[in-house]
């Protein structure tokens, strides 16, 4: 899913998240921030050629790096990360669907990802690197080519006015990528915690984990099915010898490298693990369609070389291909809202310098 030099879900994905290098700019967003501005600007975009199933798109954010944007269970508000002058790498942040009541929840400190409402909308939890660094993580080395870090992140819940945050988890390793169950009871969530990078789900204080995949190679990005019987996530298990050597040494460097992979679902309880896409190059970000019957993501299998993600839709069973973007660019960490009539996702359609994103929503049809 995250951070994002297109990192492990945004942040470097989830994170999940698969972008370009950030270059940092002022936007209008870290101007709203530091004047207390009640709105953001919104801008009336038009759906790319082919981009039928959008009604309308605006766009929400305006500069900087601007991903992985969450609804509230009634809709009404979004979080999202964002990394601009002031805050030079993920941060998390609170607004209104229309742009509005703009706010950070973070504490400004290290590197988030990964935020999510509670299903009262007036908190949530994130993951943050904030008790071990007090400014951004090191970026990785550029000889070892393309890669994300793996940063010590741990969960941590804040009231949406940025107040009472606590620390729900402390393993100290890469531990983020968090999503809640439609019941509200429990996160799905990716940890180095055994060694690998596994799935667990936990009690959302923190209590009650319990392990969902135990295959040698990264398991992330889990996304509940709506009636919470399902989790659709992303996955690379290497099977060859020099490919396992390859995957444990950069673990061991805390690295992973997320050129090659691709979609499984599973039952809640981890049994039933099943591949659905074989279509190369990275293909991550699910996330479910409301009637639970099809999976939404970003992929770059047409062109896995390049950094032209477009969102896709796919059915559970791996039929029924759709492509939904084509902009020559980034789309990627699409949501629908729990009416099922809006998606929100990045993207750096309209960017004013390389590296930019930025948080869309569009009618849905």
């Amino acid at each position: 899913m995250s951070g994002v030099s297109y990192g492990l879900s945004a942040a470097d994905e989830r994170s999940i998240t698969l972008y370009p290098m950030r270059t940092i700019g002022f936007s209008l967003t870290t101007i709203c921030v530091l004047a207390g501005c009640a709105a953001a600007p919104r801008f009336a975009v038009a759906p790319a050629q082919g981009e039928s199933r959008f009604a309308s798109i605006q766009q929400l954010t305006r500069g900087g790096q601007n991903a992985e944007a969450y609804f509230s269970r009634d809709g009404n508000w979004l979080t999202f990360q964002s990394a601009e002058l002031d805050y030079p790498c993920d941060q998390q942040f609170v607004m209104r669907v229309d742009g509005s009541a703009l706010r950070r929840v973070s504490d400004g400190r290290g590197k988030t990802t990964c935020g999510w409402f509670f299903p009262d909308g007036k908190s949530l939890f994130y993951a943050s690197t904030t008790a071990h660094q007090d400014r951004c993580p090191p970026k990785p080395d550029p000889s070892r080519g393309y890669v994300w870090p793996l940063d010590p992140y741990d969960f941590y819940t804040v009231n949406r006015d940025g107040t009472g945050t606590k620390r729900i988890t402390s393993y100290d390793v890469y531990t983020a990528e968090g999503v809640l169950s439609p019941d509200g009871k429990r996160i799905v969530f990716t940890s180095l915690a055994s060694g690998d990078l596994e799935i667990y789900t936990m009690n959302v204080d923190g209590t009650d984990v319990r392990r969902l995949t135990h295959t040698l190679g990264y398991d992330g990005g889990a996304w509940w099915s709506p009636d919470g019987s399902k989790i659709v996530y992303r996955a690379n298990h290497p099977t060859d010898s020099a490919e396992v050597s390859q995957y444990r040494a950069l673990l061991g460097q805390r690295l992973v490298r997320p050129s090659k992979v691709e979609l499984f679902i599973m039952n809640a309880d981890g049994s039933g693990q099943r591949q659905i896409t074989r279509l190369g190059g990275a293909n991550f970000g699910p996330s479910w369609t409301p009637d639970g019957r099809r999976v939404i993501f970003s992929s770059n299998y047409r062109d896995p070389r390049s950094g032209n993600f477009d969102l896709y839709m796919v059915n559970e069973d791996g039929t029924g291909l759709e492509q939904i973007t084509s902009h020559p660019g980034f789309d990627g960490f699409p949501a629908f809202s729990p009416d099922g009539r809006k998606l929100v996702w990045a993207s750096s359609r309209g960017a004013s310098r390389s590296g930019e994103t930025n948080v869309f929503i569009a009618d849905w049809k």
